[in-house]
């Protein structure tokens, strides 16, 4: 089995969000999948998001590991914690903010349709 270096990068105001958030990814593009687009830790500092976008051609699912934060799923806002999965398929559009007082983390799942 290979093990992979993670690699992490910075995204100012993500999706038209606020902030920065940071993103590890724990696949590199290099390994052999055809459907993964990206599996990722992500954080998100206390005030910051990442904002209101539509997804074509592909899901993505969240898991939230550590804080909470205000999750918009197609217009309805709803708020998540630890422990809680979210899904956007394929055509839908989803955003995140940081309400909580400690860095909101999730892994993040990008599937091809």
């Amino acid at each position: 089995m290979p093990v992979m270096e993670s690699k992490t990068v910075t995204a100012k105001n993500k999706s038209g969000g606020k902030g920065e958030i940071y993103i590890t990814h724990l696949l590199q593009s290099n390994f052999p999948t055809e459907n993964c687009q990206m599996f990722a830790s992500v954080t998100i500092p206390v005030g910051a998001s990442i904002g209101y976008h539509k997804h074509n051609g592909n899901s993505e699912t969240y898991h939230i590991l550590n804080g909470k934060a205000l999750y918009t799923d197609n217009g309805k806002i709803y708020e998540v914690k630890v422990g809680d999965t979210t899904f956007c398929a394929d055509g839908d559009s989803h955003g995140i903010e940081n309400i909580g007082d400690d860095d909101l983390k999730f892994i993040a799942l990008i599937i091809k349709s």
